[in-house]
């Protein structure tokens, strides 16, 4: 067990398989990755934290595939029951622990609810956030499932506006 490494503990808790994924932090934003390591972006999720303006804030992290679009105006708002948006790259770090381009599921707070797109299940394997910008997982959906405090969230995300259907 990675005891000392929260993320890959959180990744081992879960009793699925994963891969680390070692890379240049210069490209670990998600396009220049996948461009770079050849995966697709269909075979990518990130980790999104939204805000919810409430006093005191809310947060939640939502995983949503490369190719979507978060739906933080209608689904995400819903549920959170307040006004939501983007959470800063400061906010970011200071609710994760953990830089925009490595936010993971894997390893977050127990607090933080994790919302996962009903379309990041139905990828055989997923690459997301290793917890810092110098590594990714490649890990079975079903094993971000059975994270704690992790639902699988129907409409979550939807295309963007000039995907053809």
């Amino acid at each position: 067990m990675n005891d000392h490494d929260p993320v890959l503990a959180a990744a081992e808790a879960t009793g699925h398989p994963y891969e680390v994924v070692p890379c240049d932090p210069a490209l670990a934003d998600t396009a220049a990755f996948c461009e770079h390591y050849d995966y697709s972006l269909d075979q990518s999720a990130n980790a999104i934290v939204v805000a919810g303006k409430s006093t005191p804030r809310v947060y939640v992290v939502c995983l949503v595939l490369a190719t979507m679009r978060l739906d933080v105006n209608k689904t995400v708002k819903r549920r959170l029951g307040v006004k939501s948006s983007f959470a800063s790259a400061d906010e970011t770090k200071e609710t994760t622990g953990m830089s925009i381009g490595g936010v993971t599921p894997y390893g977050l707070p127990a607090d933080l609810p994790i919302w996962i797109d009903a379309h990041v299940m139905e990828v055989d394997d997923i690459i997301v956030g290793g917890g810092g910008r110098d590594r990714k997982l490649l890990v079975p959906p079903e094993s971000l499932a059975a994270l704690p405090g992790a639902i699988v969230v129907e409409d979550l995300a939807k295309p963007p506006p000039n995907a053809s259907s």
